[in-house]
């Protein structure tokens, strides 16, 4: 072989194994997404892997088998009554409680295994920020700083996060002067310092007035640009605002892991609506409970005029408006008004409680 075939020989076998490499890296980055559907999707990197995680107090259980996965970015609520297993979530997440048995990975690292590097990778706002009133907030800060052992550049580390969370203006004042909303936010300063993965807010609007509401929301959406970030609040509001998904915990199992805007199907395949329709009330009525596919029709007893408001429920899988419209424009009763009920984030929380304790309750009988 002469030299220059020689060479354009392995240059050319080199550019084959390249191709065959990157074949099979889209190979594996074809993979069957939430709604069933193969095909080439970005690959994200899972940020925090939780595995069958239990917590058992004796015989009582406060996590029975919770799985779930959230992915770099994500902004995810975490809700449940009272005593649901919120709280004891989050402190296995941030390595402040150990679990019974199960698996928790903070950005591919086991927190059993290797604490340390984990912990670093978590920023943390308890409901009660834990601050020292004593010092100044810079002082503070700094204080955090060192003792998270954080390798950025201090000063212009420091600044920026103040920056962010908007503390500049009293950055020399003693912590005890602050007002709550001020105080909540040095609680979130010291959260983000080190540039933390994943952060995880513990009810970080609690007492603060309306405005100071609308900017800690605003910067917990500016976060999910470079964190992962997990939202644990009462305020149903709150999450429907800021979070793309919500996990429910329910006496110490994961009862909806959903999109925010795909919840309600969680429940069943039917809609309660609420309808307002001109007509005399007791032939309207006769004719709906009379309509192929209708459950359940209510006559609530409100009245606008000559229209009388009802509450229709169709049979499950059943959508009941192309069917009712066509019934009312036969009998010539117009249709004044038409919108589903129960489909805000509050009605629909209620409603998975609920159903989970009802399951629960059968279970023990």
């Amino acid at each position: 072989m002469t030299p220059l075939f020689l060479h354009y020989f392995i240059k050319m076998r080199v550019l084959l194994i390249i191709c065959l490499y990157l074949y099979v890296i889209i190979s594996e980055c074809t993979i069957t997404p939430r709604d069933g559907k193969e095909g080439l999707v970005e690959v994200l990197d899972i940020m925090i892997k939780v595995e069958n995680l239990v917590k058992r107090y004796g015989a009582n259980y406060a996590l029975n088998d919770v799985s779930f996965e959230i992915e770099e970015g994500e902004v995810v609520g975490l809700l449940g009554p009272n005593g649901a297993g919120k709280s004891t979530t989050m402190n296995i997440l941030t390595g402040f409680l150990a679990a019974s048995s199960g698996e928790v990975e903070i950005g591919g690292v086991n927190i059993k295994e290797d604490p340390i590097a984990a912990k670093r990778m978590i920023g943390y706002l308890p409901e009660q920020p834990p601050l020292y009133p004593d010092m100044t907030v810079e002082e503070y800060l700094g204080f955090v700083y060192e003792l998270k052992g954080c390798a950025l550049e201090r000063e212009a580390h420091l600044e920026e996060i103040m920056g962010v969370v908007k503390l500049g203006e009293v950055r020399k004042r003693l912590i005890r002067n602050l007002s709550k909303g001020y105080k909540q936010r040095v609680g979130i300063a010291q959260a983000l310092i080190g540039d933390p993965k994943v952060v995880i807010f513990d009810e970080p609007t609690v007492g603060l007035d309306p405005k100071q509401i609308l900017e800690v929301r605003n910067l917990i959406r500016s976060l999910a640009k470079s964190h992962t970030v997990i939202l644990s609040t009462h305020i149903l509001a709150e999450v429907q605002s800021v979070c793309k998904r919500v996990l429910i915990i329910n006496r110490g199992r994961l009862i909806a892991d959903k999109k925010t805007d795909e919840l309600a199907r969680t429940l069943e395949d039917t809609v309660i609506y609420r309808a307002k329709i001109a007509g005399p009330e007791r032939e309207v009525l006769s004719a709906l409970r009379g309509m192929q596919g209708m459950k359940s029709v209510t006559a609530t007893g409100e009245k606008e005029g000559d229209a009388s408001a009802f509450l229709l429920e169709g049979a499950r899988g059943i959508d009941i408006r192309k069917p009712l419209f066509r019934l009312l424009a036969e009998k010539n009763y117009p249709l004044m008004e038409l919108a589903p009920t129960g489909t805000d984030l509050e009605s629909i929380f209620i409603r998975l409680v609920e159903k989970s304790d009802a399951s629960a309750d059968g279970a023990r009988k």
